[in-house]
């Protein structure tokens, strides 16, 4: 990796390395934003879930 860094200082592409390296990160955190994102939806699936459960076995319409 130091000699690619090293190549792309030494032809002054310096803006298209810190673009990169933004651009990679900016993915980096919509990748785990999205992970996240699928694991609050399945946690409140399983919660829906579970009332519905309870309100099946306590409800009033027995």
């Amino acid at each position: 990796m130091n000699e690619v860094t090293h190549s792309i200082i030494e032809r002054g592409d310096l803006a298209h390395l810190v673009l990169f390296l933004w651009a990679c990160g900016a993915s980096a955190l919509l990748l785990w934003s999205m992970k996240e994102l699928a694991a609050a939806i399945r946690r409140f699936d399983d919660f829906i879930r579970e009332l519905a459960i309870f309100n099946h076995r306590y409800g009033e319409d027995e």
